[in-house]
């Protein structure tokens, strides 16, 4: 657990000690800073950046923040999505980083049988797909949701966390120039495993759902009632 500002303010001005905000970083909530209107005042900002398409975020790198640890969040607002674009029919998640991220939670939350819609992911630089529903990433900088072609339903992620599914990061053991003499073993490490399997935040998945107007469709809300 951590500090979420529901005591007063938690942040103080480093000049004169004053309370100027709150930061809230506890699990299963967004981290921010909220300040005291009246203890900020507002300036000019820089230039806006040019909205840049697709191609252009991913030559760029704007799309490669990595989220470590706090991946469950998002996950969670994906999960929700996911729910409502299966319609409460039975979900396929093809083998990999989004059956890995999803697929306990889908299974534990749709029931299974026939008429499955299969779920895979979607976007700049992946290629055709095809599927029912594909993930795909929100534009960082317009809120747009990437169109697939065909008749696949998106279904929007955060551009970091898809960007993580997409495109993961590549881990060697060999050095990035030359080789090892022979006989001679590199000591990196293996890729960090979790102690337990992972599981996008409830909070996140509830809060999602509650704001989606299919949430008064009674098979939603049976399992917006019923959690997973």
């Amino acid at each position: 657990m951590g500090i979420d500002g529901r005591d007063g303010p938690n942040l103080a001005c480093l000049g004169c000690g004053l309370p100027v905000g709150s930061r809230i970083d506890d699990c299963g909530q967004w981290q921010v800073v909220e300040f005291l209107p009246a203890a900020v005042v507002r300036l000019p900002g820089p230039p806006e950046r040019p909205v840049m398409d697709w191609a252009e975020l991913l030559a760029d790198g704007l799309l490669w923040h990595r989220l470590s640890e706090y991946r469950d969040i998002p996950a969670g607002v994906a999960l929700a999505h996911v729910v409502v674009a299966a319609q409460g029919k039975p979900v396929e998640v093809v083998p990999g980083p989004v059956a890995e991220l999803l697929g306990r939670a889908i299974a534990a939350l749709l029931t299974s049988g026939e008429d499955s819609k299969r779920l895979d992911l979607a976007g700049p630089g992946l290629g055709e797909r095809t599927a029912d529903l594909v993930l795909v990433p929100i534009h960082p900088q317009t809120g747009e949701i990437w169109q697939p072609s065909g008749g696949a339903i998106a279904v929007p992620m955060d551009a970091a966390l898809w960007a993580e599914l997409a495109f993961p990061p590549h881990r060697t053991r060999l050095p990035v120039v030359g080789g090892l003499p022979a006989g001679v073993e590199r000591n990196d490490p293996l890729p960090p495993h979790p102690q337990c399997p992972f599981q996008p935040s409830i909070s996140a998945f509830r809060y999602t759902l509650a704001r989606i107007p299919a949430v008064r469709e009674p098979w939603l809300r049976a399992i917006y009632d019923r959690r997973y």
